[in-house]
């Protein structure tokens, strides 16, 4: 990896052969490398006899190994302990990321549905771009992908603080490319400059670059000149690369040539330890009853879970309310109707209905028949549990009979061009929706 970090463990074994290793132990072992900036070297040395020493006697030998290593001539600036708070100072807002004990892989509840999410992550920030590179988590909104890139970003400034790390926003991405334009030559060519020179590029929500020219244009020139020189990249998204409509297939190819990992939502046991977790960094505990009320009707969202607590807590110290079940029904009342509101029936349900409008039976949908009818209702039900469902591609497929994931994806894209191109089958998928959302609603409903 070509960061200053590299850089400089080369600089010392070029000057191993000039220098003696007591040489080299004595005088250099106070002396951090900082930044390349232009043909400029920076290090830091808090020792000022030792920094004296180094810039009359050693520069030299420094700006020859440099040389050998890039070919052209370099110059060397050692900072002073004041002169590197200023150059941090000065340099703190490219880092662009919460630094805060909120995000970090310590504080991620950690469940099935987000394992190995964070395991690679955390992978990632103990050994960057030995491992994945890119890196790309994708999953709906609420469910932890920006907790897990600011915790990379966190844990790579403690273990590598000389690395120079960027956190983005797609649209912010964009927006900024924009603005560069407006401004002129000079101001596109800076903002090409600053994430070219990232050591750790973090891009949150990649998929609004989607359809943007000129900014996937410049962001697969970007993408090219980190990955060819060993930095490391980080992508989060809602969705998979194929996924992406408007993104341009060699952006899509580039996303995948690392490792994809998806966070689902948490199941019921993550769900409780995620609701214990929020409570106890409030310095609260609910009792069993409460922690399982809340999960249990709060399934999909992890940011939903905390303010959940934070909606109980708040009913608690301004109401003066105990923290029972009752308080908490009544804290809940607006996600209780939301998640009426938004109820979702189950794969075999999607399954029975479809069946019974092409008047069909479960088994004949789900088996092996190629007949036109059972087809359509097929590709239906799958495209519909698809849109309605959390289910992986791999899930849809076990719901009918074992069939693999690409037998999925076809029947998926096959729904979708139809519906584009017939507008009746549109209305009809549609309708099957909405009825099966109506119908099952009331069920819910006396559920709760």
């Amino acid at each position: 990896m070509n960061s200053v970090a590299d850089v400089w463990e080369n600089v010392l074994t070029q000057m191993r052969g000039a220098l003696s290793d007591t040489t080299i132990n004595t005088w250099f072992d106070e002396l951090d490398p900082v930044d390349i900036q232009g043909n400029t070297l920076i290090l830091h040395c808090g020792n000022s006899f030792k920094r004296g020493y180094i810039k009359s006697l050693f520069t030299e030998n420094i700006q020859d190994a440099m040389k050998n290593l890039f070919s052209r001539s370099f110059e060397v600036q050692v900072l002073d302990d004041e002169e590197y708070r200023k150059f941090q100072g000065k340099d703190a807002d490219t880092f662009g990321v919460h630094t805060s004990e909120r995000f970090t892989f310590d504080t991620f509840v950690v469940g099935p549905s987000n394992k190995l999410a964070w395991a690679a992550s955390k992978s990632v920030a103990m050994y960057p771009t030995r491992n994945y590179n890119p890196l790309l988590i994708y999953g709906e909104s609420g469910l932890g992908k920006t907790h897990l890139i600011y915790a990379i970003a966190n844990e790579i400034h403690q273990n590598f603080p000389r690395y120079h790390t960027i956190y983005v926003k797609g649209d912010e991405l964009a927006n900024e490319l924009v603005d560069a334009i407006q401004a002129g030559r000079t101001a596109t060519a800076e903002m090409r400059d600053k994430y070219r020179k990232a050591d750790v590029l973090l891009v949150d929500d990649v998929q609004f670059i989607a359809g943007k020219k000129q900014t996937q244009e410049e962001f697969f020139h970007t993408f090219n000149s980190l990955y060819e020189s060993g930095r490391q990249i980080v992508l989060t998204s809602d969705r998979p690369p194929h996924e992406i409509t408007l993104l341009e297939e060699r952006l899509r190819t580039r996303f995948e040539w690392g490792l994809i990992v998806d966070v689902e939502p948490p199941d019921f046991e993550t769900r409780v330890a995620i609701i214990r977790s929020k409570a106890a960094s409030l310095g609260i505990t609910f009792p069993d009853t409460v922690s399982s009320y809340i999960a249990e009707n709060v399934t999909s969202n992890v940011r939903q879970l905390e303010g959940t607590v934070n909606k109980v807590l708040a009913y608690r110290d301004l109401l003066n309310d105990h923290t029972d079940k009752a308080t908490v029904r009544r804290a809940m009342q607006d996600i209780l109707k939301q998640t009426t509101a938004e109820y979702v029936p189950t794969p075999q349900a999607i399954i029975q209905y479809v069946s019974h409008c092409y008047d069909l039976t479960p088994d004949v949908v789900t088996g092996q028949s190629r007949n036109r009818s059972a087809a359509t209702a097929r590709q239906v039900a799958m495209y519909l549990i698809r849109n309605m469902t959390n289910l992986s591609q791999d899930e849809i497929g076990q719901c009918f009979n074992g069939r693999d994931h690409s037998t999925v994806i076809y029947s998926l894209r096959q729904t979708e061009i139809r519906m584009r191109q017939d507008p009746a089958f549109a209305d009809t998928v549609r309708e099957i929706k909405t009825n099966l959302l109506s119908e099952f609603d009331a069920e819910r409903q006396n559920a709760l």
